[in-house]
């Protein structure tokens, strides 16, 4: 372990194998650093904040400061990152709320880019990318893998798929199926993360079927919920179509649609 002269390390804060806390940073006294940590200057880690192994954390970040909501009123609340996390410069994440489920979480292997920020209970999954100054406001759901392009950003209680690719500058508003595109202010569903699940290693057939099952899920005739069951029995055997079905049966806040996608339940 090593921590460096100008840091500060609160009484109460555990400190794991082989933790780094470089010049001026400051580790509270709730806070628990996974072996391997490295924060490495400038940087403050508070809160009832968990950090998992061998995660980075770069200068000025703020991690686990009060949720930046006006209803906090100084709940215990906590936040978790996990293992092999790199957080940005910049970069901001909050804990949970009473009105939330008192936290937030984020997965393993994510990558926060510069000045992004993570609102208060948000779940973030596993190998999620927000790039530079992406933005999650409260209560948003990420599955894994997804990607938030630069200065996109989600407003409340927005749940974005897996494998979804939201493009830079992008206004989301409503949920965002998993394996999609979405683009634009406000965002609208462009097809399939082709390019995404080919670096991936998805098998090219699954991807075919994905494909003609988005086709016929957006379509125009018939309503949305006629197209969505048709799709669940025409492509039963499909892992990657059953995964679109039951997300878009489950959302509540509503769909990101393509522009010209029949809207009627």
């Amino acid at each position: 372990m090593t921590v460096h002269p100008t840091a500060i390390v609160e009484d109460g804060a555990t400190l794991g194998a082989d933790v780094t806390v470089g010049p001026y940073c400051v580790v509270g006294r709730n806070v628990t650093l996974g072996d391997g940590v490295e924060v490495i200057s400038h940087a403050v880690v508070t809160g009832r904040t968990t950090i998992g192994p061998r995660t980075r954390i770069y200068p000025f970040a703020s991690i686990g400061h009060q949720p930046q909501d006006l209803k906090y009123a100084g709940e215990p609340s906590t936040l978790s990152i996990g293992a092999d996390c790199t957080i940005r410069e910049h970069a901001t994440i909050n804990p949970g709320t009473a009105g939330g489920g008192m936290q937030t979480v984020v997965g393993d292997r994510c990558l926060i880019m510069i000045g992004s920020h993570v609102g208060h209970d948000c779940h973030v999954g596993n190998n999620v990318v927000l790039s530079n100054n992406a933005g999650l406001a409260g209560h948003c759901k990420v599955d894994d893998y997804a990607i938030l392009s630069g200065h996109a950003g989600t407003v409340q209680f927005v749940h974005v798929g897996a494998h979804a690719f939201i493009g830079g500058m992008t206004k989301v508003e409503k949920d965002v199926i998993p394996y999609g595109m979405v683009n634009g202010n406000p965002g609208v569903l462009s097809g399939i993360n082709l390019v995404g699940l080919k670096r991936r290693g998805f098998d090219r057939e699954a991807i075919h079927q994905l494909r003609a099952a988005y086709r016929m899920i957006f379509a125009s005739e018939g309503t949305l919920r006629e197209r969505v069951e048709d799709a669940s029995e025409l492509f039963a055997d499909e892992p990657l179509v059953q995964d679109l079905v039951r997300f878009i049966s489950a959302a509540q806040g509503g769909l990101t649609l393509p522009d010209n996608a029949g809207t009627e339940e």
